[in-house]
């Protein structure tokens, strides 16, 4: 496994990570967030031993890496941020540099090349000046040198940064493949790309860590989960509004005019609470045409903002 503890980084009087603890197992994939600034990259460079921690460390498959630096890090595939390549370089000439930098030789290196172009589809530029290729294809060949030597640790720094949306289905689903063999840490900024391909999400904010849960619990904290939308058709029964948030369970409910009809959207009392049933009831006693029904599963960018912002205010999910 990765085990970071206490990790902790300063420059000058700012305290950049502030001892942040986590464990990442061979199978999960963890998405790292956090606001810009919060110090998501510095853990990355602490954590692949690119950076020196002020306090701290971080543990690779039992290496530790301000002990056995260099045995750590040979079991680290790192995608840094920005996707730094040698511009002058062509695509295979660069990824024959990287094999031969991490010991590969004679058809092993050839092969290794060979597996990493096809993985990130890379075949129709391999001997193009990466100086001369877009963003995305930039972004590709760095995180095929990550996965060159098909190391158990990833860590990936927003893998589909620059990426076309056929581009990042195809880099998650190669990711999501790959982990079943690996331990996976993701940093990305994209709260789809969360649900796609994420087992497990860390929020940090200022430095500090301040969420850890799977997507599905990070999203039953929204004060959505658990919401009733639903669809009358024809005339809305008077007062059908009213009564609905009355209910016990219900805090509250919108009424907004929709091309069908009218849309009654009721917020439970706690996040998840199940309010569908009384709701359903009491409309088709009222006599209300119901088109549709749908409960909604939650946010994640509305419990994203409220843990790493401090006017969430009255947030149900402002609680960590």
């Amino acid at each position: 496994m990765i085990e970071v503890s206490q990790l902790t980084k300063r420059f000058d009087i700012r305290t950049a990570v502030d001892n942040v603890s986590f464990t990442v197992e061979k199978g999960e994939i963890l998405g790292f967030m956090g606001p810009n600034g919060a110090g998501k990259s510095t853990t990355m460079r602490m954590i692949t031993g690119y950076l020196p921690p002020s306090s701290g460390t971080a543990v690779i498959g039992g290496r530790d890496i301000r002990q056995d630096g260099l045995n750590a890090r040979k079991m680290i595939g790192y995608l840094p941020e920005n996707a730094p390549v040698y511009r002058e370089m062509t695509v295979q000439g660069f990824l024959g540099f990287i094999a031969e930098v991490r010991g590969f030789t004679g058809s092993r290196r050839r092969e290794a090349v060979s597996d990493a172009i096809g993985k990130c589809f890379l075949t129709e530029v391999a001997n193009q000046s990466i100086g001369t290729l877009s963003k995305g294809f930039k972004q590709r060949v760095c995180f095929a040198q990550s996965i060159l030597h098909d190391p158990p640790y990833l860590i990936l720094d927003e893998p589909t940064d620059g990426l076309d949306p056929n581009q990042k289905h195809e880099v998650r689903q190669m990711i999501r493949n790959m982990s079943a063999e690996k331990a996976v840490i993701l940093s990305t900024h994209i709260l789809d790309e969360v649900d796609a391909v994420c087992t497990r999400v860390i929020i940090i904010d200022d430095g500090k860590l301040v969420a850890d849960d799977t997507p599905e619990g990070l999203r039953k904290r929204s004060k959505t989960h658990g919401a009733v939308s639903m669809l009358v058709s024809e005339a809305l029964p008077e007062g059908l509004a009213e009564e609905i948030g009355r209910l016990a369970d219900v805090s509250q409910c919108q009424v907004s005019d929709d091309s069908a009809g009218f849309r009654l959207r009721a917020f439970p009392r706690q996040p998840g609470l199940p309010i569908a049933p009384q709701i359903l009831s009491l409309a088709s006693n009222r006599g209300a045409r119901i088109q549709s029904v749908f409960v909604e599963q939650g946010r994640l960018d509305e419990v994203f903002r409220a843990i790493t912002t401090s006017d969430a205010g009255d947030s149900s999910t402002s609680s960590v």
